[in-house]
């Protein structure tokens, strides 16, 4: 596999401290210099349109963001994406969905993120929902299982993640989930897969919410995590903006709340749009220079075996690697270490970034990272 080599494409953020050597592009990834352009078009288009920004960041902006991403995912429509400050804003109006009076049947895993298990946990408190979690591990057998659960019914929703983000672990295959979901909403958290592993929704485009963002493989920031929403799920969700009246017929038929029947039908109010450019000015660069998604998640498996072929190195074996390398897995090694917070630290104060969550230390490898930068890392483990 070839390693590439775009640090020039990053310079504003890896020359403001040299030394430093980010490997948490699984939280915050670098930000490439074309984004720069993007935010300051935001500024400019403020000061030039003022009041009448909105008509552009409505009919050009935002549209262009929502062609951005139906091209990532293979989507037939990309007017079935719309975007919101955050996926927290998105996950409670998918929750919002449902009849109110009756507590929402859940199934889940027991390693979704905390903008959503942390939400069905409190709803949990008060009797709002009822929640099914299938352990992830052993994870060759978790496809299969999670399936058999929703295959057994009496679900309303049912809540996954495409790639795990305290393990990275990696879902392949949905089909089988998809098809035994029934009559359940389908939605799949994909922010840990999004632009960095190739991602084909169409088949499921019809089928499954798609919920992801800028901020992490996107390398866009904050401030534009978007879904995609399939036709005729979720129609009338009951936590809704004005925004979402936007395309809805002028008149009801039956005096109740209209809604936009593509996408916008989940949309909020009024919000910051510099994610937006942000988020378009990184897919024009990577759509000009012919960076895919297959090509980032290639060289970035390349860069992850330069550096497990060196293991053991320092505290850091191969043995304690949660997802075994025959395992499919994300842009990020997890490694289960007793200290995983001592380790961090000590790697913190030598100038290398990483994370670690609980008892799990998380390493992730990026387009902006070459050979040299693993070995340099790989020698600052060395020392610990």
């Amino acid at each position: 596999m070839t390693i590439l080599d775009l640090k020039r494409q990053f310079s504003r953020f890896l020359t403001s401290e040299p030394d430093r050597l980010h490997f948490a592009a699984h939280s915050h990834s670098c930000w490439p210099d074309a984004s720069q352009a993007g935010q300051q078009q935001a500024w400019e288009d403020a000061a030039k349109l003022i009041d009448g920004k909105w008509g552009h960041v409505l009919g050009a902006v935002l549209p262009g963001a929502q062609g951005h991403v139906a091209r990532q995912l293979n989507l037939p429509d990309p007017e079935s994406v719309v975007f919101a400050p955050n996926t927290h804003e998105l996950v409670t109006r998918l929750l919002s969905c449902f009849p109110a009076g009756q507590p929402i049947r859940l199934l889940t895993s027991d390693s979704e993120f905390h903008s959503f298990a942390r939400q069905v946990a409190r709803m949990e408190e008060d009797g709002l929902v009822q929640a099914t979690r299938i352990p992830v591990a052993p994870f060759d057998t978790f496809a299969a299982r999670f399936a058999a659960a929703a295959k057994a019914g009496g679900f309303d929703l049912i809540f996954v993640s495409q790639v795990f983000f305290n393990s990275g672990f990696a879902v392949e295959d949905f089909s089988g989930i998809a098809a035994a979901a029934g009559e359940a909403m389908l939605a799949v958290d994909g922010y840990h897969a999004f632009m960095a592993r190739p991602v084909d929704w169409s088949r499921l485009a019809s089928r499954a919410f798609y919920i992801a963002g800028g901020y992490k493989y996107a390398m866009a920031g904050e401030g534009a995590a978007f879904m995609h929403c399939p036709p005729g799920w979720g129609e009338r969700p009951r936590n809704t903006g004005w925004y979402a009246a936007f395309g809805a017929l002028s008149a009801a038929q039956d005096s109740r709340t209209a809604y936009a029947e593509t996408g916008w039908r989940f949309m909020g109010s009024t919000f910051d749009p510099s994610g937006l450019y942000r988020f378009n000015a990184v897919q024009d660069w990577l759509e000009r220079d012919g960076v895919t998604v297959a090509m980032i998640h290639a060289h970035v498996r390349a860069l992850q075996d330069r550096f497990t072929a060196a293991l053991p190195v320092g505290p850091l074996t191969a043995a304690q690697l949660v997802v075994p390398q025959d395992q499919p897995r994300g842009n990020f090694l997890t490694f289960e270490l007793e200290n995983a917070a001592v380790v961090q630290q000590r790697l913190a104060a030598r100038k290398v970034v990483t994370d670690y969550r609980g008892t799990r230390l998380r390493i992730g490898f990026g387009l902006y990272h070459t050979a040299a930068d693993v070995d340099a890392l790989l020698e600052r483990i060395q020392d610990l």
